[in-house]
């Protein structure tokens, strides 16, 4: 497994061992021992899966404490661009995003720690995204920033976005009152 370190503390880019045969590939998405021996020591405690039709932008979303999550995102099929932006205040990275293209024949994945938002846009036909989260979902403390921030500047990739009513009206960065210290 190859462990690459981004411009934001603490959030990886995997990139699992595969194998591959006559029957196809095999590679393992997950082992506790191995993401602990990489830093990795948060406790997932939810899976969740989503399909997505092409220029989706799903996010920017993120809980507050005590709800806050650590996620690993990775694609099952399709392909993403995967995004982390730094919501703690006292941060040098503050309001700094981290994007990468996941994408299912490489099985990358991205570790994102508590105190980012995360959202993710899609560049294929369908994607299907499995992430696993270190909290439980809490509607109470469900939070988000408005995908086209101008501040942010997130290139999404994308020509037409597909944009829920509820995303389309998260306020922007500078307006959050729940952000991390």
């Amino acid at each position: 497994m190859k462990v690459i370190k981004t411009n934001l503390s603490g959030v990886l880019v995997i990139e699992p061992d595969i194998f591959t045969d006559q029957r196809g590939i095999f590679c393992e998405s997950f082992s506790i021992k191995k993401y602990e021996d990489i830093g990795i020591t948060c406790k997932f405690v939810q899976d969740n899966v989503s399909v997505s039709k092409r220029n989706v932008i799903r996010g920017l979303h993120y809980q507050s404490p005590p709800y806050a999550q650590a996620k690993l995102v990775s694609v099952l099929k399709g392909k993403i661009l995967d995004v982390a932006v730094d919501i703690k205040r006292d941060s040098p990275t503050f309001g700094k995003y981290f994007s990468i293209i996941l994408e299912s024949p490489l099985r990358n994945q991205l570790f994102i720690p508590e105190g980012y938002a995360h959202g993710f846009s899609v560049l294929s036909e369908e994607a299907i995204v499995y992430y696993k989260c270190s909290n439980f979902y809490s509607p109470s403390h469900e939070r988000g920033i408005i995908w086209n921030d101008p501040i942010i500047s997130i290139d999404w990739k994308v020509k037409s976005p597909i944009i829920s009513d509820k995303d389309s009206c998260f306020p922007e960065l500078s307006r959050q009152e729940d952000l991390f210290l």
